[in-house]
């Protein structure tokens, strides 16, 4: 009984103090990155997933375009000079990289495996995260009435869950902890 209190202490403080020491480093990085008074500007990493998402529109075939909003800060997406979609900071995908990485960290196994781990799983995670923008973009596009289900439900689940799956291979097959 006090081992596995120890166990479970032990990973909530690996996991706690991995997630704010990333969180405040994230938000350190927004602070800097990021313009919000007179003149609006998303921090780099935002504009290049929105970069990365019209060049995958645009090879798909939609005539896609961005453009930094002046109202808000977004960077906006126009399929066909329609306004499609607004990429926020938490479209990114860097948050829930912090949340996965702190789950590795705390199950961690061995510091090459584990770093080898988190590399993929990240970029698992960033394409992902394009693809499934590009693809809300899409369906958005030819559906609009569908919207609110596409990005409240079915979008979140599938980033939410390829994170899941990836905790998961890495506590089942990969981080060989002792069981």
């Amino acid at each position: 009984m006090v081992q596995n209190n120890k166990t479970v202490i032990y990973f909530l403080i690996k996991f706690f103090g991995t997630y704010l020491l990333l969180f405040l480093l994230y938000s350190f990085y927004l602070s800097k990155n990021q313009k919000s008074f007179e003149l609006f500007a998303c921090a780099p990493i935002t504009k290049t997933v929105a970069i990365q998402s019209q060049y995958l529109l645009n090879v798909m075939g939609y005539s896609s375009e961005i453009e930094q909003s002046t109202s808000e800060m977004a960077i906006n997406l126009f399929v066909n000079d329609i306004l499609i979609a607004r990429i926020i900071e938490g479209c990114n995908s860097v948050s829930i990289i912090i949340l996965f990485v702190a789950f590795i960290v705390a199950f961690a196994s061995g510091f090459k495996r584990t770093i080898l781990f988190i590399l993929f799983g990240s970029f698992i995670i960033y394409f992902v995260n394009i693809v499934r923008i590009v693809v809300i973009v899409i369906a958005i596009y030819k559906f609009p009435k569908l919207e609110g289900v596409l990005h409240n439900i079915v979008f979140p689940g599938i980033i939410y869950g390829i994170t899941f799956l990836l905790w998961f291979l890495w506590v089942q097959k990969i981080s060989r902890l002792k069981k």
